[in-house]
């Protein structure tokens, strides 16, 4: 018998190395492919869009919010993998009566390390594991921010407005890039277009997920706020907290170079 503890500090007992998991988590998903388990991974859900390939022909078990439980249950696994945010607490309870659930909380560059590390653990892909974490690493080391650092606000959402608050890896990504968030409040708080005046941001990142934010609402948020750089960004990039972080500071580093130009 083997014991994990997940990243809610939820013991997570496993008779063997899983042969058979299911991925709750689309930027985790992503991961087990990268730590090369290919036919382990039986089931993922259908905003697992990376890679290709599984998007095509893996079974998917619903969607993060709304997992088809008696689907899961068919697969027969011996490992599920969920996350605090993306999962709905409930739906994971009940998973756990079919399978061992690792469940991760990842908010910065070190909590999505250490997830990727227990998960190369688990599965018995430490080395590659270790590979992916070097590889980030070095990236964000050589990643440099803004001389100084400018207030700015990321929306995820719109009608209504929701912004990434303090609270979320999000957040950590806009530090990186020398960016101070202006949404002081925890999680995903809804904002009129009086909050965002009266935020005074000098930046306005518009998410490319969940909401698919388009040019047409660049206009729509420059006549909200005038005077803010307001730019749509890869999403991905600053919310997947799995091996896609290796291509991430590539991505940001351009995005520091157009916000400081």
């Amino acid at each position: 018998m083997y014991t994990y503890i997940d990243q809610m500090r939820r013991t997570v007992p496993m008779k063997a190395s899983p042969a058979r998991i299911v991925s709750l988590v689309p930027s985790q998903t992503e991961l087990l492919y990268d730590l090369g388990l290919g036919d382990r991974v039986v089931g993922i859900t259908k905003f697992c869009v990376h890679p290709d390939e599984w998007f095509a022909h893996k079974v998917r078990v619903g969607g993060t919010k709304d997992v088809n439980i008696s689907r899961v249950e068919s697969l027969k696994p011996d490992l599920i993998i969920a996350n605090k945010e993306e999962n709905v607490p409930e739906q994971v309870e009940v998973l756990r009566t079919i399978a061992p659930v690792w469940v991760s909380d990842v908010k910065d560059l070190v909590s999505a390390l250490g997830m990727i590390h227990q998960i190369g653990r688990m599965t018995d892909t430490d080395q590659r594991a270790v590979e992916i974490k070097q590889s980030i690493l070095q990236g964000f080391r050589h990643l440099k921010p803004l001389p100084y650092q400018k207030d700015a606000v990321y929306l995820i959402w719109r009608r209504p407005y929701m912004a990434a608050g303090s609270d979320t890896f999000i957040n950590a990504m806009m530090g990186h890039c020398g960016l101070s968030n202006a949404v002081t409040m925890d999680r995903y708080p809804k904002l009129t277009k009086k909050d965002l005046r009266s935020l005074e941001p000098e930046v306005v990142l518009l998410f490319s997920e969940p909401y698919p934010f388009k040019e047409k609402h660049l206009e729509e948020m420059k006549a909200i706020l005038p005077h803010a750089k307001v730019l749509l960004v890869d999403g991905e990039m600053f919310s997947w907290y799995g091996s896609r972080m290796m291509q991430a500071p590539a991505y940001l580093q351009k995005l520091v170079t157009a916000l400081a130009g």
